[in-house]
């Protein structure tokens, strides 16, 4: 997932410091820490990340 753009929404800001980068990958999401770039990766598949959504989005 080294090879990849990785985006962090725009609302974002460098004083909350509990940030996630996504990035769009042929088989699904990427999510890490913005805070540690080069720390673990998740990947989600597609159906889990919309399932993920819809979650928080009723939140």
């Amino acid at each position: 997932m080294d090879d990849v753009t990785w985006r962090k929404s725009r609302r974002s800001n460098d004083q909350g410091g509990e940030c996630v980068e996504l990035a769009a990958l042929a088989e699904g999401v990427g999510v890490r820490d913005s805070k540690d770039p080069g720390g673990p990766k998740l990947h989600i598949d597609p159906a889990a990340f919309r399932a993920l959504l819809a979650n928080l989005k009723q939140q």
